[in-house]
């Protein structure tokens, strides 16, 4: 660390969860330093991810990472960021930090499943990429699982996803 900035490159360390008949692709920013930590996406224990789409479903919330991947899988639902390179300028996950950025290849990944009929985000960094390097996508953006976005509680986001995802 020079300056209070970081210097180097960081590159995702997940590939993206997605099956042959994936129908949503929920795209995150980039993970968090928890999520590093853990091995794997919304690891953060304060994140409201999983229990979002455990309410919107009905069902028990994952919590290893086999039982992630099943729930995903089950209910057709694919997982991955926007964000494939970039630098932290400060020690911390929030988005505004992340600089350098260079975007996944989203296009790549669409084209190869074409089951895929919804794409969602779950930040505005995530948004703000895809409109600059992907402008003819049709973009979901679902309220933050951030604990940091106290807008809306657990319950009001859960039922914001239901409803922009058009699920049950």
């Amino acid at each position: 660390m020079e300056n209070g900035k970081f210097k180097n490159i960081i590159s995702h360390p997940f590939k993206p969860i997605i099956f042959e008949d994936s129908e949503i692709l929920i795209l995150g920013t980039f993970p968090s330093i928890k999520s590093f930590e853990n091995n794997f996406y919304y690891s953060h224990p304060k994140n409201q991810f999983w229990k979002i789409l455990s309410i919107i479903f009905n069902e028990k919330e994952p919590i290893s990472i086999e039982e992630k991947i099943d729930f995903l899988k089950k209910h057709k639902i694919a997982l991955w960021d926007t964000i494939c390179e970039c630098k932290r300028s400060k020690g911390n996950s929030r988005d505004d930090n992340l600089i350098d950025i260079k975007p996944c290849p989203l296009d790549k990944v669409l084209e190869k499943y074409p089951n895929i009929k919804k794409v969602a985000v779950t930040s505005k960094l995530a948004e703000k990429v895809l409109k600059k390097h992907f402008k003819n996508l049709n973009i979901i953006y679902l309220p933050s699982p951030s604990p940091l976005n106290a807008r809306l509680n657990l319950q009001q986001k859960a039922e914001k996803w239901r409803e922009l995802l058009q699920l049950m």
